[in-house]
C-alpha cells in the first residue's frame, strides 16, 4: 500500500443510549470510592457535589450509584426538576420509592406527603423506613439538582441526614454553582456545619477533551477538530453536544484522523442550552436572546433600550438569567458564561431578527439606555429649545407606537417628561399621555403617582386638569369603581372644558356608574354625554357610551337589544383601534354578554383572541381583564379547573391601586364558587373573608356580590337562615339596583337562590326570584337558556315534576354543564320519591356532568342519591377521556404534552396558556393520578396508550 494513499470514511454511528467513558475525573472517582469504603465500614455522612451547569455533576452521581451497587449496597436515586417544585417531597420520594428495590411503605409515605399537617409524621415514617433498611446493609441516597428542590424536600433531607448520622447511610447531593434560592442556601450552610464533604468539579484539561472527542467521533481528532472542541472550554456537556451536532455533517475521518475538510461549521443550537432557555420565563428568555444577538458583554441599560423597558423592569429577568447560569456578571455588564452558549442562543433566532437587533444596538451610543425615570430632567425654566424639540419628537413617536408597543411608548413619554421643565405649559399634557400606556403595561401604581403629583402641584388650567383626571379615571375603572366615578365627575365639572374632553369624561363617568351598579345614574349621564360626544364628533366616546347603553338594556332584561348594542360598540372600538379606547376593551362586555345569551363558544373564542392579542402587544392590564372575564365564562360553562387556573393567573399584583373591584366580581367570585363545587373548605373560607370586605365597598354591585358570596358560604356550611340574612340588603333594595338582574351576575343563579330560600323557609323570597326569572324569559323568548332557568326555578318552588323535566329538555341545547346537571338532579330527586327506577338515569347523567366539570362535592351528593335509589355500581363519567378518566379536559391536554417531554413553558406556549395555568393543571393531575414526578407520568402514559 502506498504511504501517501488517503482513506476516507464517515464518522461511525453510535448505538442509541451508549454512553462515552468518563474522562478526566479520576481524582473525583477516587474520592467517591473512598467514601464508599468508609460506608462499608459503617460510616455514613454527606457529600456535596458542586459545579456549574453541564460540568458533569449528574454523571458523577450516576457513577457513584453504579459503584455502590457493584459493592452490594442499596442505592436510591432521586432528582429535582424546575417544573416539579409543586410536588411536595417529590425528588426524595421518587428516589427511595422507585427502582428495583424501593423502600417499604411507599403508599403511606406518599399519602402523608400530600396530606396537610402531616409533616411531623412523614419525617418520622421516612426516617424509620430508612433506619430499618440501613440495619440490613449500607445505603447510598442520591439527590441531584438540589437547587430545584421544594422546601419540604430540603427540610426532610437535612433533618434525616442529621437524625440518621450514626447509621451507614451516605447522602450524595449535587447542586449547581452560583446563585441558589435562599432555602437551598440555608440547607447548604447547615450540612456544611454538620461536616459535609465537598467535591467541586472543575473544567476538563485538554487531554480529557481530546479523549472525549475521540470517543464521540470514533477517531483521534486533528488540529482543526481540537480547536473547535476547545470552544466548549472544558465543559463536558457542551463538548459532547457540540461534537454530536457535527458527526453526520462536518466531520470526516481521513487516514484514521477526524477532521473538518470544509472548515469550522456555522454555529448551531445545542440541546442543553435550548432546555435552559425553555425553562426561563418569556421575559428572561427575550433578555437572553437579545443579549446573544448584540454580541459581547452588554449593559443592562442597553438591553432595556432594545427591549423597550426600564432597567428596573428587568431586575427579575436579569436575576433569572444569572441563576440559570446562562449569563454572568462582568464588571458593570452582562456576559455569557461561554461564547459557545451565546452562539447557540443566537442560532435559534431568525436571521432577520438577529440583524435588526444588531443594527438597533449599533445605532445607540455605548453605555446608553439609562431609563428615563432615572435620568435627571431640567429644573424649572432650564430646558432648552433642543430639549423641547426632542420631547415633541418623542411624543410623536409614542403616539405611533401606542397601538402596537405601549411599553415602548410609555418609555418614550417618560423620557419626554424628563426633557420637559416642571413649569413648561405642555408638561400636564405629557403626563396625561403617559398615564394610559403605563397602566396598560402593568405599572398602574407609577401611573397613579404621576397623575396625583401633577394634581397636587396645582396651577393647572381646566383643560389640562381634565386630561389628567380622565387618564386617572380610566386607570381606576378596573381597580376602584368609586374612584373612577370621583375622578370623572370632578373632571366633567371643570369650567370651560372642550366638548371632546367633557364628552370623554362623561362617557367614563357613565362606565364607572354602570360597573358600580348605579344603573339609573349611568343612563342619565350617558344621555348627556351622548349629545356632547355627538357635537364633538368623538367616535371613541360613542363606542364607550354604546357599551353603557347595552348594559342598561341588559339591566332592563332586554337582552336582544343589549346584544345588538354590544355588537355595535365592539365594532366601533375595533374600527378605531385599541389605543383610542376609553374602556379597555369594549369587547370584554360583548364576550361576557355572548356567553350569558348562550353563545359560549363565541365568547371563549373572543377571550382567547383578546388574551393573545393583548399579550403580544404587552398590554398587561387588558390581558388580566380578559383572563378575569374568561374565568367567569369557564366557571359558568362548568370548566372548573380551567376557571380556577385563569383566576389564579389574573390575581391582583402588589402594586395595583385600589381594592381591585373588577377582581372582586370576577376572579374572587370564581374562586369561591369553584371552592364550593370542589369541597375545598380552606379556599372557600379565605374568599368568604374577602366577601366580608366587599360588603363595605362603596360600589353597590361589589357590596351585592359580597352578600351573594357570603350567602353561598353560609348555605355551604349548613346555615340556611344565615344565608337569607346575608341577602337582606340585596332582596330588600329597590328593584332597579338588585344585582341579580344586573349585567354581572349569571341568570342561572335563579334556581340556586330559590333552593336556598326554600331551605330557609323564606317562601316569599323564593317566589320573588321565580317571578323575576319568568319575566326575564318572557321578555327574551328566543333565548332557550333563560326559559330553562325559569322552568327550573318554577319546578323547585312548586315541587312540580313537569317544569323540572321541561328544564332538563331545554338545557340540552345550552352549554351550561352545571346548570343542566342541577336540573337533572332535581328531576331525579322528585322522581325518586315515587318512581325510583326512573330517577336513576337522571342521577347518572347528573353525576357524569358533575364529574366532567370536576365538581367533586356535587358528584358526591349525587352518588349518595344513587345509593339511596338502590344503585351500588359507580356510574361512568361520560364525556371524559377514556385514557385519563380522572382528569378534566384541561388537565388532560397538559398531561399529554408533558408526557411527551415538553417543559411547562413549552406546553404553555403550545396551548396558549400561561405557565402558571399549566403548573396548576399539572399539580392537580399529579394528585389525582397518585404520582410525584414527570418520569412516573411518562411511564403511565405509555401504559395507557398501549392499553395496559
Amino acid at each position: 500500500m502506498s504511504a501517501n494513499r488517503v482513506t476516507t470514511r464517515a464518522v461511525p454511528t453510535r448505538t442509541g443510549g451508549a454512553r462515552t467513558p468518563l474522562r478526566g475525573r479520576d481524582a473525583e472517582l477516587a474520592f467517591v470510592e473512598a467514601r464508599l469504603d468508609a460506608l462499608a465500614q459503617g460510616e455514613g455522612g454527606i457529600v456535596r457535589v458542586g459545579g456549574p451547569a453541564g460540568i458533569g455533576r449528574s454523571r458523577i452521581l450516576a457513577e457513584a450509584a453504579a459503584a455502590a451497587r457493584r459493592r452490594g449496597f442499596r442505592a436510591f436515586e432521586g432528582a429535582a426538576d424546575p417544573d416539579e417544585q409543586f410536588v411536595p417531597l417529590g425528588p426524595l420520594l421518587e428516589g427511595v420509592l422507585a427502582g428495583d428495590e424501593p423502600l417499604a411503605g411507599g403508599r403511606r409515605l406518599r399519602d402523608l406527603a400530600r396530606t396537610p399537617g402531616q409533616r411531623f409524621w412523614l419525617l418520622q415514617e421516612l426516617g424509620e423506613r430508612l433506619r430499618e433498611a440501613a440495619r440490613r446493609g449500607p445505603l447510598l441516597v442520591v439527590l441531584d439538582d438540589l437547587q430545584w428542590c421544594d422546601d419540604l424536600t430540603l427540610l426532610t433531607f437535612h433533618t434525616l441526614a442529621a437524625g440518621l448520622s450514626s447509621h451507614p447511610i451516605l447522602w450524595l447531593v449535587a447542586v449547581r454553582g452560583g446563585s441558589v434560592p435562599s432555602g437551598v442556601r440555608t440547607t447548604l450552610d447547615r450540612i456544611r456545619q454538620a461536616g459535609a464533604h465537598e467535591l467541586v468539579l472543575g473544567t476538563l484539561e485538554d487531554g480529557a477533551v481530546a479523549r472525549i472527542t475521540e470517543d464521540v467521533l470514533g477517531a483521534p481528532p486533528g488540529p482543526d477538530v481540537l480547536r473547535l472542541a476547545r470552544r466548549a472550554e472544558g465543559v463536558p456537556q457542551l463538548l459532547v453536544e457540540l461534537l454530536g451536532s457535527l458527526r453526520q455533517e462536518a466531520v470526516t475521518i481521513e487516514n484514521g484522523t477526524a477532521g473538518l475538510p470544509a472548515g469550522p461549521p456555522a454555529p448551531r443550537e445545542l440541546p442543553s442550552v435550548a432546555r435552559r432557555l425553555g425553562q426561563l420565563s418569556s421575559e428572561a428568555r427575550e433578555l437572553v436572546q437579545t443579549a446573544a444577538a448584540v454580541g459581547g458583554p452588554v449593559t443592562v441599560a442597553l438591553l432595556a433600550e432594545l427591549l423597550g423597558r426600564s432597567s428596573a423592569a428587568l431586575i427579575t429577568a436579569v436575576r433569572e438569567s444569572l441563576d440559570a447560569d446562562l449569563l454572568a456578571e462582568s464588571g458593570d455588564r452582562l456576559a455569557f458564561r461561554q461564547d459557545l452558549i451565546r452562539e447557540a442562543v443566537e442560532a435559534g433566532l431568525p436571521l432577520p431578527l438577529r440583524e435588526a437587533l444588531r443594527r438597533q444596538a449599533a445605532g445607540l451610543p455605548p453605555g446608553s439606555g439609562a431609563p428615563p425615570a432615572e435620568r435627571p430632567g431640567p429644573a424649572a425654566g432650564t430646558a432648552g429649545p433642543r430639549d423641547a424639540a426632542e420631547a415633541d419628537r418623542l411624543r410623536t413617536d409614542a403616539a405611533e407606537l401606542s397601538a402596537t408597543a405601549p411599553a415602548r411608548a410609555a418609555e418614550l413619554l417618560l423620557t419626554a417628561l424628563e426633557l420637559t421643565a416642571a413649569d413648561a405649559p405642555e408638561r400636564p399634557r405629557i403626563v396625561a399621555e403617559t398615564i394610559p400606556p403605563l397602566w396598560q403595561t402593568g405599572r398602574a401604581d407609577r401611573a397613579r403617582e404621576l397623575g396625583a403629583a401633577a394634581l397636587a402641584a396645582g396651577g393647572l388650567g381646566p383643560e389640562d386638569e381634565a386630561g389628567i383626571r380622565l387618564a386617572l379615571a380610566r386607570l381606576a375603572v378596573p381597580f376602584d369603581f368609586s374612584e373612577a366615578v370621583r375622578q370623572a365627575r370632578a373632571g366633567a365639572a371643570l369650567p370651560s372644558v372642550s366638548a371632546t374632553a367633557k364628552g370623554r369624561l362623561l362617557a367614563v363617568l357613565a362606565v364607572g356608574l354602570s360597573m358600580s351598579g348605579d344603573h339609573e345614574a349611568a343612563e342619565r349621564v350617558a344621555a348627556d354625554a351622548w349629545h356632547t360626544a355627538a357635537a364633538a364628533g368623538d367616535r371613541s366616546a360613542e363606542a364607550t357610551l354604546t357599551t353603557v347603553r347595552s348594559a342598561a338594556s341588559f339591566h332592563r332584561m332586554d337582552l336582544a337589544e343589549a346584544f345588538r348594542q354590544a355588537e355595535r360598540s365592539a365594532a366601533l372600538a375595533d374600527a378605531l383601534g385599541v389605543s383610542t379606547s376609553l374602556w379597555v376593551p369594549e369587547a370584554l362586555w360583548h364576550a361576557l354578554l355572548s356567553h350569558t345569551t348562550g353563545r359560549t363558544a363565541e365568547a371563549l373564542a373572543a377571550t382567547e383572541e383578546g388574551i393573545r392579542l393583548t399579550g403580544e402587544q404587552g398590554r398587561t392590564a387588558a390581558t388580566r381583564m380578559w383572563r378575569m372575564t374568561r374565568s367567569r365564562i369557564l366557571l359558568e360553562a362548568g370548566r372548573l379547573a380551567e376557571a380556577r387556573a385563569d383566576a389564579e393567573a389574573a390575581s391582583p399584583a402588589a402594586g395595583d391601586p385600589g381594592p381591585g373591584n373588577l377582581a372582586d366580581v370576577t376572579l374572587r367570585y370564581v374562586m369561591l364558587r369553584v371552592a364550593l363545587h370542589t369541597d375545598d373548605r380552606p379556599t372557600a373560607r379565605a374568599y368568604a373573608a374577602q366577601a366580608r370586605r366587599m360588603r363595605g365597598d362603596g360600589a353597590p354591585v361589589v357590596r351585592h356580590f359580597g352578600s351573594w358570596m357570603l350567602a353561598l358560604m353560609a348555605d355551604f356550611e349548613g346555615r340556611p337562615d344565615r344565608a337569607m340574612a346575608e341577602l337582606d340588603e340585596v332582596m330588600t333594595s329597590p328593584a332597579a339596583d338588585r344585582p341579580a338582574y344586573a349585567g354581572l351576575v349569571d341568570p342561572a343563579d335563579a334556581p340556586v337562590l330559590v333552593r336556598l330560600a326554600l331551605r330557609a323557609g323564606a317562601h316569599e323570597r323564593a317566589a320573588q326570584a321565580v317571578a323575576q326569572a319568568e319575566r326575564r324569559a318572557a321578555l327574551n323568548p328566543d333565548l332557550t337558556f333563560l326559559a330553562a332557568t325559569a322552568a327550573h326555578a318554577r319546578g323547585l318552588l312548586d315541587n312540580d315534576l313537569a317544569p323540572l323535566l321541561r328544564a332538563v329538555r331545554l338545557y340540552e341545547d345550552c352549554p351550561r354543564t352545571l346548570a343542566r346537571a342541577s336540573a337533572l338532579e332535581d328531576a331525579g330527586r322528585k322522581l325518586a320519591a315515587t318512581r325510583r327506577a326512573e330517577a336513576v338515569p337522571y342521577f347518572e347523567s347528573a353525576l357524569a356532568l358533575h364529574a366532567r366539570a370536576g365538581a367533586g362535592r356535587d358528584a358526591a351528593r349525587v352518588r349518595r342519591r344513587l345509593r339511596a335509589a338502590g344503585v351500588r355500581r359507580r356510574p361512568s363519567a361520560a364525556g371524559l377521556s377514556p385514557d385519563w378518566p380522572e382528569l378534566t379536559a384541561g388537565e388532560t391536554r397538559v398531561v399529554r404534552l408533558v408526557a411527551r417531554g415538553l417543559t411547562n413553558q413549552q406546553a404553555a406556549e403550545d396551548l396558549s396558556l400561561s405557565p402558571h395555568t399549566v403548573s396548576s393543571h399539572l399539580r392537580r393531575a399529579f394528585t389525582k393520578l397518585d404520582i410525584t414526578s414527570r418520569a412516573q407520568l411518562s411511564r403511565l402514559a405509555k401504559e395507557r396508550d398501549s392499553g395496559e
